[in-house]
C-alpha cells in the first residue's frame, strides 16, 4: 500500500530569495480576494518583512481583484512589520512607481 508522507515544515529551510520568489508567484496567480487575503496572512505571519517585489505582486493582485482596501492593508502591514520609520519610507520610495501607476 502506498504511504503518504506529509512535510509540515517543507519551507523551513527556505532562503529569503526562495521565499520571495514563492510569494511573488503566488500573488501573480491569485484569482480572487479570498486567495489573496489567505496568501497575505501566510506571508505576513513569517518573522521577516516581505521584499518589495512581493509587496508589488500583492498590490497588483489586490488591483486585479478590485479591492482597494486590501491594497491599503498591505502597506499598513509593512508599516507594522518594519523596525522603524526609515525602513517604511524606504519601502514607499521603492514602490513609488507602483503607487503612482495604480493610484
Amino acid at each position: 500500500a502506498p504511504t503518504l508522507v506529509r512535510f509540515a515544515h517543507a519551507h523551513a529551510q527556505e532562503s529569503f530569495e526562495q521565499f520571495s520568489a514563492r510569494y511573488v508567484s503566488f500573488f501573480q496567480n491569485a484569482e480572487d480576494l479570498f486567495e489573496l487575503q489567505r496568501g497575505l496572512n501566510n506571508c505576513f505571519a513569517h518573522d521577516l518583512v516581505p521584499s518589495p517585489e512581493v509587496i508589488e505582486a500583492a498590490v497588483k493582485a489586490a488591483r486585479r481583484v478590485n479591492d482597494y482596501s486590501t491594497a491599503v492593508r498591505i502597506f499598513e502591514g509593512i508599516k507594522e512589520k518594519v523596525e522603524n520609520k526609515v525602513q517604511y519610507e524606504a519601502y514607499l520610495t521603492e514602490l513609488k512607481g507602483l503607487r503612482e501607476e495604480l493610484g
